[in-house]
């Protein structure tokens, strides 16, 4: 069977949209897929633009949405089934709102879906035996059918490597690995345990190796371990971590990991000289009842040693903070920029708590009517989405934004370049670059001023106007969308 799997791009606004990293679960299926005699072509739009002449020969197409992406997705969704082509919807938020996504498409393949991609396929070919399928949703006329969730798949090491020719050369220099899966912290703003389950999984260090050395690095190539947490067993990474230092195998890489991997110094040494260059750590707030309500398990003491001790090895941190919390106020997102420059972490990003379905926050915040919208594009971490305790969305929207303007502003930058800190210098001017793009695009100053009317009591024509911004963003990737397919038919 002729097979195109696509991971749509976030919408342009999105700050983050800007680094091409694709994520593994549609490479591994495809891999999967082609290691069974299929045709397969994976299209990550962050990537590559679509190639709508492949997908229009394909058998089958699978989307893979995460929140922030679902509109495109469904885009996408609706023009293919008019165009009669099958469609099959993945990832975290098709799993956790299926019936919505199968307002777009035929099928929604549930949760880890490496187990049950091979016998749906089967299905498909013999046209029957859906039922079966664990883990799959499906509609007939008005009914609604969810076959049970698949289990999570116990063994890693029994997934094939990823083919990353699958995406046809457009890979960049920074390769994405996975060592584990699952996560058994309990934070109320996360989707991971949902998914994934609150046991670890890992994979053998030894495969993990194998697999860093299949991929044939280059000088500059950089290894991103996409672990939400690649220290959860230390015994493990720390074996890994041996066995590529006692290899060779030792490019630049970065990863997740917990402000606690700190107090292993054994752990760091390691980390240094296996080439490790940058953590990304999810502080999340400098608010010590933040912490507890999202319990992270640390106090702002530890955070600081933390924040020291990488830095005595020589790792750079990116220090992830998630603001307006029922805790939170107005001095709590001022602080947060202050507590980043003055505790030197090289890279922050201050994202809008977001209440993402599948998590206990959004079912809580849905439960109050305290959403906004469900303007699903919006769901980004950079737009105000739902009404915070103790300011207004607008407040929340503007002070967020002024902290990461204030780290990133252009003072910070020139300061770096007079400390002749080069690295930290181009850190922070590609921040300033960013922060300044996103504060002018058009449907950002849309939404500040929204935000802005809902604090002053203009509140009858929030669910207009928010239409009015989510139709512009159709309009543009509508437009996109006959461009693309003009140029496909010539």
């Amino acid at each position: 069977m002729k097979i195109v799997f696509i991971e749509p791009r976030p919408p342009d606004f999105h700050i983050f949209s800007r680094y091409a990293l694709p994520r593994l679960g549609t490479i591994i299926l495809g891999t999967i897929l082609e290691k069974a005699g299929h045709q397969i072509e994976v299209m990550v739009e962050t990537v590559e633009k679509l190639d709508y002449k492949k997908i229009l020969n394909a058998e089958l197409v699978g989307i893979s949405a995460i929140t922030s992406t679902a509109k495109r997705s469904y885009v996408l969704g609706d023009e293919l089934k008019k165009l009669g082509k099958t469609v099959v919807f993945g990832g975290p938020h098709p799993t956790f709102l299926p019936e919505e996504a199968l307002g777009h498409g035929h099928f929604v393949l549930r949760g880890e879906a490496e187990s049950t991609i091979i016998p749906f396929v089967q299905a498909l070919e013999e046209k029957s035996g859906l039922e079966k399928i664990p883990g799959l949703s499906f509609r007939i006329g008005d009914k609604f059918f969810h076959n049970p969730n698949p289990p999570f798949c116990t063994n890693l090491d029994d997934f094939p490597f990823p083919d990353f020719s699958l995406l046809n050369g457009q890979l960049g220099n920074v390769k994405p690995v996975i060592t584990s899966r699952g996560c058994p912290y309990d934070c109320s703003f996360c989707a991971v345990t949902e998914l994934f389950g609150r046991k670890y999984r890992f994979r053998n260090p030894e495969k993990v190796l194998e697999e860093l050395d299949r991929l044939n690095l280059e000088k500059n190539d950089v290894i991103f371990f996409y672990d939400d947490n690649f220290v959860a067993n230390p015994a493990n990474s720390k074996r890994l971590l041996r066995l590529m230092i006692e290899n060779k195998i030792t490019p630049k890489w970065t990863c997740q990991l917990r402000a606690d991997a700190s107090e292993d110094e054994e752990l760091l040494e390691l980390m240094r000289c296996a080439n490790c260059f940058f953590v990304y750590i999810g502080l999340e707030s400098i608010n010590p009842e933040t912490l507890r309500a999202y319990k992270k398990q640390i106090n702002l003491d530890e955070i600081r040693s933390a924040i020291e001790r990488f830095h005595k090895y020589g790792i750079r941190i990116h220090g992830m903070f998630v603001l307006g919390a029922d805790t939170d106020n107005l001095e709590t997102v001022r602080a947060t920029a202050k507590f980043a420059l003055k505790n030197k972490i090289d890279t922050v990003q201050f994202m809008i708590l977001t209440p993402i379905p599948g998590t206990r926050f959004y079912k809580e915040i849905d439960s109050e009517e305290r959403l906004l919208t469900r303007d699903w594009s919006l769901y980004d971490g950079h737009h105000v989405v739902f009404r915070p305790r103790n300011m207004t969305p607008y407040q929340l929207q503007k002070e967020t934004f002024k902290s990461m303007a204030k780290f990133y502003s252009l003072w910070q930058v020139l300061w770096l370049f007079l400390r002749l800190d080069f690295i930290s210098f181009v850190y922070r001017s590609y921040g300033n670059h960013l922060v300044t793009r996103w504060s002018r695009e058009k449907i950002n100053r849309r939404y500040y001023k929204l935000m802005k009317e809902i604090s002053n009591g203009v509140r009858s024509k929030l669910e207009d106007n928010i239409r009015k911004t989510a139709e512009d963003i159709r309009r543009y990737f509508k437009n996109l969308r006959k461009k693309t397919l003009r140029e496909s038919k010539d």
